[in-house]
């Protein structure tokens, strides 16, 4: 809010002003005057509203005469020709004039935009202002934070995408599945239609053939017939010719004389009697007719028959085991068929193989299916099978196939957790494989949550040979590590999570090399020594373990760079704690070789005697405060190892040690007592100077 003088002269309304000034402007047609618009029609100008004004002041320049207000105002006159530059001065001093002579105050424009929403009602399912009006008028309703509904609805969709994902694995494998049907029916159609053409191209030739046999025989029985007909034809012509000549002979004899006619009618008439006697054939030799052939189609009809007789299959093959292709229970077997032959279903039989051969204790199990594949299930992991496979029509059962031998994916690795090791920058894990039969390989993998149940995979290490890894890693994280065993059927499921924490160096004491008189906790972070009398017959020494010095050594992460542990100790205890190679010997004290850097207490009441040995050499220090909690910090990269008072953050003593191979802490206690160790832990600020 701004504010100014009020006038001592008269006042007037700026409404008044403006509206004078804007009709003065169009009585004289200044509209269009650029000059007027720029300097006046700011549209950033603020509102100005006048708060208090006599209404005795007011006055309109439309009654009370223009021209003499603007002289009084030293406008000069109207009708002159300095009329425009009067004009704009008035106008100047109308819009001008309130804001200087009365009080008033600038109403800010507007927003145009509404201010956020910020909370959420789920029953009306939309975002609102946390008013009170607002909440008034949705009372009853489900309303949270705007921040939780989004979180509530980002996971609503997370689990909708999640289902929506499986729903299109399962719609894909439907798919897949459709497609080999839709092969198979292709394969089949175009067998049978292949056998179909063969069959009617064979009826077709059985039929020709029988047809030209049928026709030749045909054609040997007109020709006989013709031939017979013929020959009487031709007899019957001769008798005819014979006896025409007979009768003309005759007729001659009857017009000869009497004693010639007696001579030659003897004679005629013997010949007659010869002739007559003589018989002639005048049935058909062949009948018109031919005889009606037996058409025997036993053969074409075994060949319409043969059409809807299919042969037994030929013996499938089982084609080699597929990259994952298997769990830790079940087995994915895929085989084909390379003829032409129609199959209506499969058996599958299979059993383990032990020792390379097939388990003779184990029966044969069998499944039955339709398509050229199957999954197996219900079988042991990491284990060899073997599978063959016959096909099966109504002709009966195709020959067995030859066997093929599949593997399931192995188990899950079960992590050693108590041995798992870890520092900043990595950490080495330890597993069993949790499988009879040897794997291939194991994949290492890192998610770098919080939780261990959280899903994704930020990294992961494979072709691991052995059943254990150095991974690196980022400081100040928490990792959920898992390990997956691999072979030639797929890899196996996740194996439980190990949760490291990169907070610093983190390992246990290892029971391996803890003398027989040390107990360790069940943590592997704690050392006793009871009051009770040493066994009188001590288990036989290893080289691992301790013999002379009752010392135990930590398994400390074979890496370079710096880590830090705490040891918390009792100071009426007699104790050494340090570093020592790994091969240390075993049947001398810490601190009296070249392989060990340690700290040494001895309580003699009421003294304390501190050493820091190596090689059984000592410096002159004195420690008047007894520490409860001693820092050590081991820096490979500047090859020291240093001692802190943790309680007053007092540095101790540093060792300057050459350290060509990994050390590892170690602790003794000469004298019953307690040792504890602290670690994972990043490296105090005391300590980080060193």
């Amino acid at each position: 809010m701004t504010s100014a003088p009020r006038g001592a002269a008269r006042g007037t309304s700026q409404r008044d002003l403006e509206e004078d000034a804007d009709e003065l402007v169009h009585l004289y047609g200044l509209e269009d005057d650029d000059e007027l618009g720029d300097e006046f029609a700011d549209e950033t100008m603020p509102r100005i509203e006048v708060s208090e004004y006599p209404a005795a002041e007011q006055r309109d320049w439309r009654l009370s005469g223009e021209a003499a207000e603007a002289e009084d105002l030293g406008f000069g006159g109207w009708g002159s020709e300095g009329q425009c530059q009067d004009l704009r001065e008035a106008y100047r001093y109308a819009h001008g004039r309130a804001s200087e002579e009365y009080e008033c105050y600038v109403i800010p424009e507007e927003e145009d935009e509404e201010e956020a929403p910020d909370v959420f009602c789920a029953t009306c399912k939309l975002p609102l202002r946390a008013l009170e009006k607002v909440l008034e008028e949705h009372k009853g309703h489900e309303v949270t934070p705007l921040s939780k509904a989004l979180e509530s609805a980002k996971d609503e969709i997370h689990k909708n995408m999640c289902r929506l994902e499986k729903q299109i694995i399962e719609m894909e494998n439907f798919a897949c599945h459709l497609e080999e049907v839709f092969i198979t029916v292709e394969e089949n159609f175009g067998r049978q239609e292949q056998n179909f053409e063969s069959h009617y191209n064979e009826i077709l030739e059985t039929l020709a053939q029988k047809y030209e046999e049928k026709i030749l025989a045909l054609g040997e029985k007109k020709k006989e017939k013709l031939e017979a007909l013929y020959g009487q034809l031709v007899s019957c012509g001769e008798n005819l010719d014979t006896c025409k000549e007979l009768m003309e002979t005759v007729e001659e004899i009857c017009h000869e004389e009497k004693v010639d006619f007696i001579k030659d009618a003897v004679a005629m008439a013997d010949r007659l009697r010869k002739f007559l006697e003589t018989k002639t054939d005048v049935e058909l030799a062949a009948q018109p007719a031919l005889e009606d052939q037996t058409l025997d189609f036993s053969d074409v009809e075994q060949l319409l028959g043969s059409i809807n007789t299919i042969p037994a299959p030929s013996a499938p093959v089982i084609n080699p085991q597929a990259p994952s292709s298997a769990t830790g229970s079940s087995v994915r077997v895929c085989w084909s068929l390379f003829s032409d032959d129609t199959v209506e279903s499969y058996q599958l039989s299979y059993r383990p193989v032990r020792d390379g051969s097939p388990g003779t204790d184990h029966t044969e199990s069998t499944v039955t299916v339709k398509e050229t594949y199957c999954s197996v299930a219900n079988l042991e992991p990491n284990t060899q099978y073997e599978f063959r496979v016959t096909a099966q029509n109504r002709a009966g059962l195709s020959p067995a196939s030859e066997r093929a031998v599949y593997m399931t994916a192995p188990s899950p690795p079960v992590i050693k957790s108590k041995e798992v090791r870890s520092c900043e920058e990595a950490a080495l894990i330890r597993w069993e494989s949790g499988n009879l039969n040897p794997v291939d390989s194991y994949t290492v993998e890192l998610t770098q949550a919080e939780a261990p149940g959280a899903a994704g995979v930020t990294e992961s290490v494979v072709g691991v040979p052995t059943c254990e890894a150095l991974v690196q890693l980022q400081p100040r994280q928490s990792y959920a590590i898992y390990v997956r065993a691999l072979n030639v059927g797929g890899p196996s499921a996740r194996s439980e999570p190990a949760t490291v924490h990169t907070t610093g160096s983190y390992f246990r004491l290892d029971e391996q090399t803890c003398h027989p008189w040390l107990a360790i906790s069940e943590d592997g972070l704690t050392a006793v020594r009871s009051e009770r009398k040493a066994p009188t017959r001590e288990p036989p020494p290893r080289s691992t373990r301790f013999s002379r010095c009752v010392a135990v050594m930590g398994n400390l992460i074979p890496v370079r760079g710096r880590h830090y542990w705490e040891v918390e100790v009792d100071e009426r205890s007699d104790y050494t704690v340090g570093v020592a190679s790994e091969d240390v010997p075993k049947q001398e004290d810490l601190g009296a070789n070249r392989l060990s850097w340690c700290m040494r207490h001895t309580w003699a009441a009421p003294r304390h005697k501190y050493e820091f040995l190596h090689n059984k050499t000592t410096p002159d220090i004195r420690i008047t405060v007894p520490p409860k909690k001693i820092g050590i910090l081991l820096d490979y990269e500047n090859s020291t190892l240093s001692f802190f008072n943790v309680d007053i953050s007092q540095h101790l003593y540093t060792f300057s040690c050459q350290l060509p191979q990994f050390v590892h802490p170690c602790l003794s206690l000469e004298k019953p007592g307690r040792l504890k160790i602290h670690n994972g832990i990043p490296v105090p600020k005391h300590v980080a100077l060193y």
